[in-house]
């Protein structure tokens, strides 16, 4: 702490050359925060589904076919079935197109024991069953659209060719996708003149272990009927809609990367001409007794600061950026920064900070005293 006022005064020095510096690293750690986010939320989601004991089933021709509701009363019979609940995609837009998020229609019998970990509360789930046009929303939609518990919205139709008015009785948490609506699927059947197309049937296993032999039963049961099932685990069901933009993550990733390498090599060329410029300052110093290791740690300390400084503005305007203009949710993604990115950004910015200025600060710190001096007379 003693040296302090050297590192400051030393760092501003050159005003513009610093602010220069620390743009230049802010700008590249805002595109390396925005790339990174969107691969570690979907590996996030991933991670969170891993231990599930959720099951999907859905039409073996694929996820626009439908089944019979019927389906649904014959797997809770199963061994091993805890709760069952069928799902309907709706659609539905809220105010015009720009405004889509994911939104359906389930069962709310056993939805508080098959969705136990989306943080919704024992009263909203109570109001969820007996409302019937209650409807649950998750946190980021709340916030994207600035809704609240007890408002009434009326959801546009897409699929279904009328409008559903919904009351908001809840709000997902916890391990929930933060962008979904549920809302009863009773209300989207009557509205429909008494049908509803099942998408899906959710059903909830006992025990994690048991998972891959009720998928097998589930399907086996279905096996060259009108309707053969598909059945996945909860996160095999999710990381097959995520598989589509798995090359995408990884280019973002590798650009992330490179450009991190990039604005690595222009901060160390930037910082040996600044060390260069100084080598008359740095020989005076030792050879009033400065130690050569005091010598080395100031500079890093230097070269720390300015990185520190491009972090914290880039992964600021990144945050900002995120939050504010990144408009529709992929799905089930919310597109944020997530806690691990704004560390994962910081300890890039140390990085280069330490090793743009680590060869050329160790070379000055050791050269010798009296050649430095007669370079500079």
């Amino acid at each position: 702490m003693k040296y302090l006022g050297l590192i400051l005064k030393n760092l501003f020095r050159n005003k513009r050359r610093t602010a220069l510096t620390v743009f230049s690293i802010a700008v590249s750690l805002f595109i390396f925060a925005a790339l990174v986010s969107l691969p570690t939320v979907a590996n996030q989601v991933l991670a969170d589904r891993a231990t599930s004991q959720r099951i999907v089933t859905h039409n073996k021709s694929g996820l626009t076919y439908s089944m019979p509701h019927a389906y649904r009363q014959k797997i809770a019979l199963l061994p091993h079935v805890t709760a069952t609940a069928a799902q309907s995609w709706f659609g539905g837009i809220l105010h015009d197109v720009t405004d889509q998020f994911p939104n359906m229609a389930v069962d709310p019998d056993q939805a508080d024991l098959m969705w136990n970990d989306y943080g919704v509360s024992d009263e909203a789930w109570e109001q969820f069953k007996k409302i019937r046009t209650a409807c649950l929303v998750g946190s980021d939609t709340m916030k994207r659209f600035n809704l609240k518990v007890g408002q009434q919205i009326t959801l546009k139709g897409g699929p279904y060719p009328f409008n559903v008015t919904l009351d908001i009785v809840g709000v997902f948490g916890g391990k929930a996708p933060p962008s979904f609506l549920y809302f009863r699927r009773d209300y989207l059947e009557e509205a429909n003149n008494g049908r509803a197309y099942v998408d899906s049937i959710w059903v909830k296993a006992d025990s994690g272990d048991n998972v891959p032999q009720l998928i097998a039963s589930i399907d086996e049961q279905f096996a060259n009927s009108s309707a053969e099932t598909q059945s996945e685990s909860e996160a095999a069901f999710f990381g097959s809609f995520l598989r589509g933009y798995r090359m995408m993550f990884n280019l973002f990733e590798i650009l992330g990367v490179i450009i991190v390498i990039t604005v690595g090599l222009v901060a160390a060329n930037t910082s040996a001409m600044s060390i260069r410029e100084r080598r008359g300052e740095i020989a005076v110093m030792r050879s009033m007794g400065f130690p050569s290791g005091t010598i080395l740690s100031t500079l890093l300390a230097e070269s720390l600061v300015i990185g520190l400084m491009g972090g914290l503005v880039g992964c600021g305007s990144a945050f900002v950026a995120l939050h504010l203009f990144a408009g529709p949710k992929m799905g089930m993604l919310s597109i944020r920064m997530p806690p691990v990115v704004l560390v994962e950004t910081l300890i890039a910015a140390a990085v280069i900070g330490l090793l743009s200025a680590w060869i050329p600060a160790r070379a000055a710190s050791r050269m010798n005293i009296v050649e430095a001096l007669r370079m500079v007379a």
